[in-house]
């Protein structure tokens, strides 16, 4: 299969998103972290600057927690004043329960499906832990899963797994989102529908492709894309040792593995590093980031807040979720609650307004900065050059530029 070279493409909508959700990633972790303190005092923010790298964050912690004043609020130190000591507010108690009870929802299915992508079924718990927001599972996931579903999984040697019987496992959950959607549109489709080539929107099997602007409708990109949603859908959930991984089919299965395994994300994305630790147990290459630059209608990869996230496109029409998880809803809840902070500064406790048992409400004075509603992710892009670089610590010259589009 003959492959298409296709310059990087900026998109400032699904840019703007990954800065919002890594601020959300940020607050949630933060929130977590101080409930589970056994000291009611308050925390002295040197205490955890320590985390700024594992939240993501591009500035220092002190800043991002006086900077939403209604998450955390800054209280005097019972025995050092001068120092800079924060706990948690009312709303923040209100957030937490919220989050647990969305959290509680399916995230164990959510890991089982995890499990299920992987050749032995296991995974290091050093693996898993930074999904566990992206995955939306609880701090204490390892201690907490095998004991409320023996019959689903089992740890041991700091590794979790499936159980050996997996009696628990749903009937159907190794169906891939693709399977399940086709299953769906045959079920309402006519016989002509049924009958369009694969490059139709409805095929069997194909992959919903959202090419940047000019992209689409090139001739060449259309004959690369028709060639390939000819080839043979693999599952990501069957066994592909068989497969030549050098051959246009093994690239097609670790295509349709990483859009179901971008599926299984509560916001549709993931960063790079992440998956970089999961690269042997699913059968990745160890260039895996030509996968996304090769395919920019399947999946965005961005640069955005100093890290590399990949997006599944998708996943989001108009600057929103098309799925929207119910822990999706209330992490925008968490942001709601952080912009009042931004917007009113020291006022942001007196207009914030939040029932446990309702929704809120506030009402902005002055411009409020824009959250994706409305926006076309396309309508507003520019062409860069991009190093891209497989490795962690940004050193390895093996995946830059000039191999972007090999």
């Amino acid at each position: 299969m003959q492959k298409v070279r296709l310059k990087w493409v900026k998109n400032r909508g699904l840019d703007h998103i990954i800065a919002r959700t890594t601020s959300i990633r940020a607050s949630c972790l933060l929130l977590d972290h101080l409930a589970r303190l056994p000291s009611s005092s308050p925390v002295p923010a040197r205490s955890l600057a320590r985390l700024q790298k594992p939240l993501g964050l591009t500035v220092p912690v002190l800043r991002f927690l006086r900077r939403h004043p209604t998450l955390f609020a800054e209280t005097l130190h019972p025995r050092f004043p001068t120092l800079p000591s924060f706990s948690l507010t009312p709303a923040s108690d209100i957030l937490l329960g919220r989050l647990a009870r969305a959290s509680a929802l399916d995230s164990h299915l959510r890991l089982a499906r995890l499990l299920l992508l992987t050749r032995s079924k296991s995974l290091p718990l050093a693996s898993v832990l930074p999904l566990r927001f992206d995955l939306g599972l609880p701090y204490n996931f390892a201690a907490a899963f095998p004991v409320a579903h023996p019959d689903l999984f089992a740890v041991s040697n700091n590794h979790i797994s499936l159980s050996a019987t997996a009696s628990g496992l749903p009937e159907g959950i190794a169906i891939s989102s693709l399977q399940r959607r086709h299953a769906e549109a045959i079920e309402g489709a006519t016989y002509r529908a049924l009958s369009r080539p694969p490059s139709s929107s409805i095929a069997p099997l194909a992959f919903p492709m959202r090419f940047p602007r000019g992209y689409g409708g090139m001739k060449k990109v259309k004959a690369w894309m028709d060639e390939f949603h000819r080839l043979p859908y693999i599952s990501p959930y069957d066994d592909a040792s068989g497969i030549d991984p050098d051959s246009d089919i093994y690239e097609k299965r670790n295509i349709g593995l990483l859009h179901e395994l971008l599926g299984l994300m509560v916001h549709k994305m993931v960063r790079r590093n992440a998956i970089r630790l999961l690269r042997e147990e699913l059968g990745l290459p160890h260039k895996f980031t030509r996968l996304f630059t090769r395919y920019p209608g399947v999946f965005y990869l961005s640069l955005k807040c100093k890290t590399t996230t990949v997006v599944l496109r998708e996943g989001y029409e108009r600057g929103k979720l098309v799925e929207q998880h119910p822990l999706a809803a209330v992490r925008d809840k968490v942001f709601y609650v952080m912009r009042t902070g931004v917007l009113f500064r020291g006022k942001g406790l007196s207009k914030l307004v939040l029932d446990e048992d309702g929704d809120e409400e506030v009402v902005m004075d002055g411009d409020e900065e824009f959250h994706g509603e409305g926006m076309d992710e396309d309508a507003d892009v520019e062409c860069f050059g991009m190093d891209i670089v497989d490795n962690e610590d940004n050193t390895d010259d093996e995946d830059n530029e000039r191999d972007m589009y090999d």
